[in-house]
């Protein structure tokens, strides 16, 4: 599995200084917007994005939780964004903005919320690089692991053996949680496990041994 660091526990004031001496030990950073509409919380937009572009190659993982992402696409686009996810509750365009985001020749995910089947994705797959599984409500860190997650993850399992995607959970991921998930996702979100820790170079070396 990979390591997807989400910085949202972090001091954004800050931001490179506590990233820089953790580039070597991750595989993305996982870039939480939030627009105060779809999720009760207000993060960052793309200005924050493209001032921490030039600071590292790690792939960025830009996650949006806002209302019909489509008109925002290329922003996110310019200031740096590998790959991003919108949210299948967030707008009626879907097939439009995935093809809009692949048009950009970058990788285009779709995420579901907690009480999201995973069979309302289906009409999608064929676009899909990345499906994220929220194992929490999104919008704010530091929340419990939902064990119905576990059950999403084994039904995308089975439906990469037709699609070609990977799959991502985010939410609730610490060193007991991520002994349910190990074997079934190619990809974790992680955030105060890691920003609250001590040593987290040695956090995310555990995490990702585990």
């Amino acid at each position: 599995m990979k390591l997807s660091l989400s910085i949202l526990d972090f001091d954004l004031s800050n931001l490179n200084n506590e990233l820089e001496p953790l580039y070597d030990s991750i595989d993305y950073i996982h870039l939480d917007v939030m627009d105060g509409v779809f999720v009760p919380n207000i993060s960052f937009g793309p200005a924050l994005i493209k001032s921490l572009r030039n600071k590292t190659k790690v792939v960025f993982d830009t996650h949006l939780m806002i209302t019909e992402p489509i008109r925002y696409i290329e922003k996110f686009v310019s200031a740096g964004s590998d790959i991003i996810t919108i949210h299948l509750e967030a707008t009626k365009e879907i097939r439009k903005t995935l093809e809009l985001i692949k048009s950009h020749n970058i990788l285009a995910g779709i995420s579901i919320k907690p009480n999201t089947n995973v069979d309302e994705i289906l009409p999608y797959l064929d676009l899909v690089d990345l499906v994220l599984v929220m194992s929490v409500e999104p919008g704010f860190g530091g929340q419990k692991f939902m064990e119905n997650s576990i059950k999403k993850l084994e039904a995308l399992r089975e439906l990469q053996l037709k699609y070609n995607f990977k799959i991502s959970i985010d939410g609730g991921i610490n060193l007991e949680t991520i002994k349910l998930i190990k074997d079934k996702t190619d990809i974790f979100v992680v955030g105060s496990q890691v920003a609250k820790a001590d040593d987290k170079i040695m956090t995310i070396k555990k995490l990702k041994d585990a």
